[in-house]
């Protein structure tokens, strides 16, 4: 058995979601970033076109689903150099953050850094290596680096869960220069990076926020970077488990080793509804304007209510704080029929802050800021 895990946070949550349920009208929840919406019908047409599939799939994709990839970083993301060598599919994305430090060959002694309020499973990655989870904001926080301190690993989240905070190009080209300084390999996770709600993106030319593979953050080369992608959100494709990560050829080729030996392979259908999903931008555009009415929606209504909301600035969620313990704030919510979940499920730096997600129908949206107003 893996021991050393932490508990599973949403466990926690069991109560509070009772108590919003017991309301009159029902729970509104608003805890999980899970899509509600239908999956678009290009991409449900390719995967039932799909479905006589009795042979094994390629573990690797199909190689006009790694050109398909290539071809959206440089249509979306403003990456115009991906080697389609260096892509490889993933049975959904926390799949790979979950065991990216154990197939890269980490383990005790060697440190993953990432972010002081951050998705868990950074963390719940390195502990499944056995090695040693270093949250940090700064790159100072690692101090004078030894052998024993510079990370191996270094995650960003960019736009971040639960903040949805936006790191810019110059700050990911310091991260870089510093990471290849110090031998150090950089994995982003861009999940968010469709749903963009910045009005003033500065130098920002993609439709998207900046990826780590973008070539003024790289200098032109992708060596010792990864960026990590997720259909789940852009295209309510969470169900399929299609996600996929790009940029280091050499460290992809590793990966795609570990994977072939372990059976870790993206089912056959699923690549086809991934290069059907790639190839269409309207239902992104479609989906990421029902998010934009409902954020609106949601935001003057959890401000109205007095609470905070800090960064969110992409992504799923308002990062919202009324300064006080986040489970007072999850307690008052849920007396209002409202269930979100605590700021403390990302780490310590989160404890005076919920986050609430923009997933749930348009009607329940509606409801849960007619009882934010009271």
């Amino acid at each position: 058995m893996i021991s050393g895990l932490p508990d599973f946070p949403w466990d926690s949550l069991a109560p509070f979601k009772e108590r919003a349920s017991a309301v009159s009208g029902g729970i509104v929840d608003l805890s999980i970033g899970t899509p509600v919406d239908p999956t678009p019908a290009v991409v449900q047409q390719a995967l039932c076109a799909a479905a006589d599939a009795p042979g094994y799939p390629q573990t690797y994709g199909t190689p006009d689903l790694r050109e398909a990839v290539a071809t959206w970083f440089a249509t979306r993301r403003g990456v115009p150099d991906v080697d389609p060598a260096g892509v490889l599919p993933t049975i959904g994305s926390k799949e790979l953050v979950a065991w990216l430090p154990t197939l890269l060959g980490l383990g005790a002694g060697d440190i993953v850094g990432f972010p002081t309020v951050a998705y868990p499973t950074y963390d719940v990655g390195a502990r499944l290596a056995k090695a040693t989870p270093f949250p940090a904001d700064a790159l100072t926080a690692y101090g004078p680096l030894t052998a024993a301190t510079t990370p191996k690993l270094l995650w960003l989240n960019t736009p971040g869960n639960p903040t949805g905070k936006v790191l810019g190009v110059e700050h990911l080209a310091k991260v870089v220069a510093w990471a290849r300084e110090h031998g150090v390999i950089v994995a982003s996770d861009e999940c968010y990076a469709e749903l963009d709600w910045r009005t003033d993106r500065g130098s920002d030319t993609a439709p998207t926020t900046p990826s780590i593979l973008d070539p003024r953050v790289t200098g032109g080369s992708h060596e010792g970077l990864l960026a990590v992608y997720s259909l789940s959100k852009q295209s309510n494709l969470a169900g399929y488990r299609a996600a996929f990560v790009a940029g280091d050829p050499r460290i992809v080729a590793g990966l795609l080793e570990v994977r072939k030996h372990a059976g870790m392979i993206v089912p056959w259908p699923v690549q086809r509804a991934m290069l059907a999903a790639l190839g269409d931008v309207a239902h992104v555009a479609a989906q990421k304007a029902t998010y934009a009415a409902r954020r609106a929606t949601l935001a003057a209504a959890v401000t109205a209510y007095g609470l905070r909301i800090d960064d969110s600035e992409a992504g799923l969620y308002l990062w919202s704080t009324a300064g006080e313990n986040c489970w007072t704030t999850v307690a008052r919510l849920a007396d209002l029929g409202i269930l979100v979940a605590p700021g403390a499920f990302y780490g310590a730096a989160g404890a005076e802050h919920v986050r609430i997600a923009l997933t749930a129908s348009d009607e329940r949206i509606a409801a849960a800021a007619d009882r934010l107003a009271g």
